[in-house]
């Protein structure tokens, strides 16, 4: 890792529909009460993802009452093989459809405040006050990579810098066990990683996690 940590920068996050789905319910998605750090270092990385960076998520704030709202969605049951060098498979999703009830949040809105480390694919170009300028230029115009999402890609995200005067709402209570992020493995194996969640008078302070677990 190349010495360099930023500053703390903050985004503001709203939608009207968000699914952060818990992964040990298969059959159905059921969103976490609240946004998940890698969902949030997803949002982070549609505004500004440079190789010479990784996003290190510290808090979230909740801003609007947690509300869960659920409905049905049609989705294909399996997906559809790669073939690098034949013809794809013939495939029809009217054959391999089927309902799934989702239990989502309603009408959400966060600010998401985190730091970003320099990595080893940094250039001699490349230093802390460049990138923080270019996020804070990227969320005060609206730009992003890619559409901002929350947990599914229709449930889109709505980008902005914070005014300064939101305040997270009155409510504690512990979330559980809680995806802190994926630990992507150079052998192409994936290792999902918990940590002990709570909210605190409508905040959720991440641990700090490294490939050695959280602390």
């Amino acid at each position: 890792m190349k010495q360099g940590q930023g500053r703390t920068l903050r985004l503001r996050a709203k939608g009207p529909l968000a699914c952060f789905t818990r992964p040990e319910l298969k059959v159905e998605r059921v969103s976490y009460p609240v946004m998940t750090p890698s969902a949030a270092r997803g949002l982070l990385e549609a505004v500004l993802w440079k190789p010479a960076i990784v996003w290190r998520i510290e808090r979230i704030r909740v801003l609007n009452v947690i509300a869960f709202t659920s409905f049905r969605r049609n989705e294909v049951a399996s997906r559809v093989p790669t073939f690098h060098k034949t013809p794809p498979a013939t495939y029809f999703a009217d054959e391999d459809r089927q309902q799934r009830n989702t239990v989502a949040l309603a009408n959400v809105d966060y600010i998401v405040e985190a730091h970003f480390e320099m990595t080893d694919r940094a250039g001699s170009d490349d230093n802390v006050a460049k990138f923080e300028e270019m996020f804070e230029r990227r969320v005060a115009k609206g730009q992003h990579f890619h559409q901002p999402y929350f947990g599914c890609r229709e449930f889109v995200a709505d980008i902005e810098p914070p005014a300064g005067d939101e305040r997270p709402i009155d409510e504690s209570r512990d979330l559980g066990l809680m995806l802190h992020d994926i630990e992507f493995g150079r052998n192409g194996k994936n290792v999902p990683r918990f940590f002990s969640a709570r909210l605190e008078k409508g905040i959720l302070d991440v641990p700090v996690w490294n490939s050695g677990g959280v602390s």
